[in-house]
C-alpha cells in the first residue's frame, strides 16, 4: 500500500510502498477515509533532533489525525461492522495506569517506557491506505462525513479540552474569551467557544483571511502588531479577558495573552512553538492562572464528534489525493494552506 513515511531526521518525508498492516489482538484495521496533515508532523521530520525530548526515532508512517472505515478486526475484537465509519483517538498510552484508565493517554504515567506516543507519533499512522489502531481508540461517526471529520481528532480535540477546563472562567454574563492564532485549531476554538459559552470571543492573528473567517463565525477580530493589547483591553472595557487560549505558543503570543488578562483570568498555552515568558507579582493580575494542555481525552473526543454531527463544528479542509500528499506537506510548511489539508487515500 502507499504511505507517507518519515524516514530520517531533518528530511522531507517520502511517498512510497509499504506492507499493508495486519491487526493484532485488540486491534482493528481501518481503510483510511481521511488523514489530516498537522504542523506536529512537520516538527517530527524537520525540527526534532535525535535524542531530543519529544522526538521519535524513524521510520514510521505519519498521520495522527485519522478517520476510516472498519476493514478487518484482530483476535478478541467484536462489536464492529465492516464499512462503519470511525474517528481515531490518536494518543496511545500503556492502557493500565491511572491516567490511561481515565482515557487520558496523553498523560500516561508510563510514557517514558512506551515505544511511541501515539498513532502517527512513533507508531505507524494514517497517512496511508490502511492503518491499524487499538479498538478502544475508535469513536463512531455514524453517517457523518468521515473525510471532513479526520482533523477533529487533534484540531478540535485539543482546543475542546483546553476550553472545557476553562469553562468556569467563562460562566456568567459579561465574560470575554481571547483566541490567539487562527490556524486550524484557533478557527475551531472560535466555534467551540461560541457553541458552549455566552462569552464575547475576541480573535487575533496576523493573517487577514484568517481573521475574516473568525469574524464570520461571530468573533471580534484584532490584527496583530502595534496596539494589539490596547485594542483587546478596550473591547473588554479595560478589564481584560477572563480566559485566553494561545494556539501558537511563541514568546510574543504568550506575552500578548498575558498582557490581556483580567484579574482571576486563566491563560492556556496550547501551541508548542517553545516560547518562554516571565512572571512578576507586580505585573500579573491577581489570582490569574497560567497553564498548558496537551491534546485531550477520548471522552472529550466523543463530545467533539457530537458537536460535529450537530453542525456546531465545521472544519475548514482542503482535500488531497494520495498522489498529492507530499504537496500538502509542502504547502503546510510554506504557510500556503487556508484550511486543514486532508489526504484522501481512496479518492
Amino acid at each position: 500500500m502507499r504511505a507517507v513515511v518519515f524516514e530520517q531526521y531533518n528530511t522531507f518525508p517520502s511517498l512510497g510502498e509499504v506492507e499493508r498492516p495486519t491487526p493484532g489482538p485488540g486491534e482493528v484495521l481501518l481503510k483510511v477515509a481521511g488523514a489530516g496533515a498537522c504542523h506536529s508532523d512537520v516538527a517530527i521530520y524537520k525540527e526534532f533532533q535525535e535524542g531530543q525530548p519529544g522526538s521519535m526515532p524513524p521510520s514510521f508512517v505519519l498521520g495522527h489525525e485519522n478517520s476510516g472505515w472498519i476493514e478487518e478486526v484482530g483476535p478478541g475484537v467484536d462489536g464492529f461492522t465492516k464499512g462503519d465509519a470511525y474517528l481515531v483517538y490518536g494518543p496511545v498510552g500503556c492502557g493500565h495506569c491511572k491516567m490511561c484508565s481515565k482515557g487520558q493517554d496523553t498523560y500516561c504515567e508510563n510514557a517514558a517506557t512506551m515505544p511511541y506516543l501515539g498513532i502517527g507519533l512513533g507508531r505507524d499512522g494514517g497517512m496511508a491506505e490502511y492503518v491499524v489502531v487499538p479498538a478502544r481508540n475508535l469513536v463512531p461517526l455514524g453517517d457523518a462525513d468521515p473525510v471532513a471529520a479526520a482533523p477533529l481528532s487533534d484540531a478540535a480535540l485539543t482546543p475542546y479540552h483546553a476550553i472545557k477546563n476553562s469553562l468556569p472562567n467563562l460562566a456568567g454574563g459579561g465574560r470575554f474569551a481571547l483566541v490567539v492564532g487562527l490556524g486550524g485549531l484557533g478557527q475551531i476554538a472560535v466555534q467551540i467557544l461560541t457553541a458552549l459559552t455566552g462569552a464575547t470571543v475576541i480573535a487575533t492573528d496576523m493573517k487577514e483571511d484568517a481573521m475574516a473567517r473568525a469574524a464570520e463565525r461571530g468573533a471580534i477580530t484584532v490584527p496583530g502588531g502595534e496596539g494589539q493589547v490596547e485594542r483587546i483591553r478596550e473591547i473588554t472595557g479595560g478589564r481584560g479577558v477572563d480566559a485566553a487560549f494561545d494556539f501558537v505558543g511563541a514568546t510574543p503570543t504568550i506575552k500578548t495573552a498575558q498582557a490581556s488578562m483580567a484579574q482571576g483570568g486563566r491563560l492556556t498555552v496550547v501551541g508548542i512553538a517553545g516560547g518562554v515568558t516571565e512572571w512578576s507579582f507586580f505585573t500579573t493580575p491577581y489570582e490569574s492562572t497560567m497553564t498548558n494542555t496537551y491534546w485531550g481525552t477520548i471522552e472529550d473526543l466523543y463530545d467533539v464528534v457530537a458537536m460535529y454531527r450537530a453542525g456546531q463544528i465545521v472544519p475548514d479542509i482542503e482535500r488531497y489525493a494520495m498522489d498529492d500528499a507530499l504537496e500538502a506537506y509542502r504547502k503546510l510548511e510554506a504557510g500556503e494552506l487556508s484550511g486543514r489539508a486532508v489526504v484522501v487515500p481512496h479518492a
